[in-house]
């Protein structure tokens, strides 16, 4: 089938990630600068062993990778220009939102015997074109020599080891967020108006809910608002239920002494069945939770009708005008949500695991290799403190100010040349797409983020995660994940709304294993992370 040309770009530019970046790290950066100023635009980043871009021999890149929604490139593009005149290339990019189109897209361009340069795809995608033929060995473009800036701020040798597949070094991780920041919010003036403390522990938690669905904390004198809230896409036991923590289920997945732990089939689910269904009995949850789909029940806390959910670092910040916060405060003016967690000494979550990779074309290798040395020289620049300023906050001067490590941002300049303009730095900072500016020594100020915003980020920053697996790990062939998982909802939702008890557990569990081949995928994963990690797991 012929792709819909509508739906991706070509283009002579590469790609980025979301101003939203500028505003979550004020105030919270910390760590050394990089010894004194960033580079002037057109210098080598500090440790660069590369040569300036104008003694080279100019060469033409083709590059796809991921952009951002609603993201256009304009004509007076300043990340372009000064990429294409610091390494003397010209670079022609196509770009598509991540989701099923890309992948779809690069299916058919591999497919077709005409590989870009350089190009991102999934963890699994990336193990196929492996298997297939269709990667560069990375090991003579790769390395802390070639790529100073990516060894010094973003990864170690070590870790990307463990990224290793197919028994090579087929790909290496595009830099990522080593947090995916959560929290619960609670209505502080609910609260307020009971009398009530914020929570502390699970206990004190389930206690609040108790009093938000039963003491009128609205003062409208009807019983209609409830302790909590989640949304089950109409299949699914939300992780935001704290029962997984209570049970220590921490994570998709997870490792604990020598074992492999996949969370969503592990024994402990009948307690936290069991504990589910105890809520609902109470009635302290939105009945219609498992109906609830996408975001619903965050819009249901706007509405006032719940006092408890679970969401992002960004949720209850003044500083972002679509905040639920901001929302719910045009609804209510007294609403005021903030931040507390339970589990937060124990551990809320899991570390991410490195996402996409970046990927070089064998058949680039083989007849152009100095396309891929210039691309890596590329790459580095963008994983450098200099490359992180230019796609994520602009130009010094214009759009921002520097005063050693520490940023301030000109907003009113952002928004009038980036945002206004196509967004465009949400496709640049596509190798960087991080909301981390202090792992490249920046402090970020801005001046948009009240102290009520900074003190919401320390709180959530401070909460405990625990390692993750660090790898991302795929089934073995001939099982689809999709469809397990699936079949494991359907015994969910089942024992949640049917038997109302967790004690069937260990039966279904026992199918799944075996039937539909659970032990079998779970045992591979293990055999994934121990080779990754260099030592034994084992999955039970």
């Amino acid at each position: 089938m012929k792709p819909n040309a509508s739906k991706w770009k070509r283009l002579a530019v590469p790609v980025a990630g979301s101003l939203a970046v500028a505003m979550l790290a004020s105030g919270c950066g910390g760590g050394a600068a990089d010894e004194g100023k960033t580079p002037a635009a057109g210098n080598p980043p500090a440790g660069s062993e590369q040569q300036a871009g104008a003694a080279k021999e100019k060469v033409t890149l083709s590059w796809f990778v991921t952009g951002g929604a609603n993201t256009n490139l304009p004509k007076d593009d300043f990340v372009l220009k000064t990429i294409q005149d610091k390494f003397n290339v010209e670079l022609k990019l196509q770009f598509l939102q991540a989701g099923t189109d890309y992948d779809n897209k690069i299916n058919v361009i591999l497919a077709g015997g005409e590989a870009p340069d350089m190009f991102l795809a999934t963890g699994q995608a990336s193990q196929k074109f492996a298997k297939d033929g269709l990667l560069a060995d990375m090991t003579p473009f790769v390395s802390p020599k070639t790529m100073p800036n990516y060894f010094k701020y973003w990864f170690n040798e070590k870790s990307l080891k463990a990224y290793e597949v197919e028994k090579g070094f087929w790909r290496a991780p595009v830099p990522y967020a080593t947090r995916s920041y959560r929290s619960y919010y609670v209505r502080k003036d609910w609260l307020d108006k009971l009398g009530l403390s914020v929570p502390v522990t699970y206990e004190d938690t389930l206690n609040v809910m108790r009093a938000f669905t039963n003491n009128d904390p609205d003062g409208n004198g009807k019983k209609d608002t409830y302790g909590f809230a989640a949304s089950g896409n109409g299949k699914q036991l939300s992780y935001d239920f704290p029962q997984w923590l209570k049970h220590g289920l921490i994570g998709a997945s997870m490792l604990e002494g020598d074992r492999f732990v996949d969370t969503q089939t592990d024994l402990r689910l009948t307690g936290v069945f069991d504990d589910v269904v105890a809520m609902m009995k109470e009635g302290i949850v939105d009945p219609d939770w498992f109906l609830n789909k996408g975001t619903q029940h965050l819009d249901k806390a706007i509405q006032g009708k719940v006092g408890i959910v679970l969401s992002d670092e960004k949720f209850a910040l003044d500083s972002v005008p679509n905040s639920y916060q901001n929302k719910a405060k045009g609804i209510d003016p007294k609403a005021d949500w903030v931040p507390f967690h339970p589990f937060k000494d124990t551990g809320i979550w899991t570390e991410n695991v490195p996402g996409s990779p970046f990927l070089f074309s064998s058949a680039t290798a083989a007849k152009s290799p100095e396309k891929i040395r210039r691309s890596v020289e590329i790459l580095d620049y963008l994983a450098s403190p200099e490359g992180y300023l230019l796609t994520h906050y602009g130009l010094e001067g214009k759009h921002y100010t520097k005063n050693g490590s520490t940023i301030t941002l000109n907003k009113a300049a952002i928004k009038t040349d980036i945002v206004d303009n196509g967004d465009f730095l949400n496709i640049w900072n596509f190798f960087s797409r991080v909301n981390e500016p202090e792992r490249v020594g920046l402090n970020v100020v801005d001046p948009d983020v009240t102290d009520r915003d900074r003190r919401i980020l320390e709180t959530i920053k401070s909460y405990t995660y625990i390692p993750s697996i660090q790898i991302s790990t795929a089934p073995p062939a001939g099982v689809n994940i999709g469809d397990f998982r699936n079949k494991s909802y359907e015994y969910f939702a089942k024992l949640l709304f049917e038997e109302k008890s967790g004690a069937n557990w260990p039966k279904y569990r026992e199918e799944l294993m075996t039937k539909y081949r659970g032990k079998e995928t779970f045992d591979f994963y293990a055999q994934q992370v121990s080779q990754a990690l260099g030592k034994t797991y084992v999955f039970q």
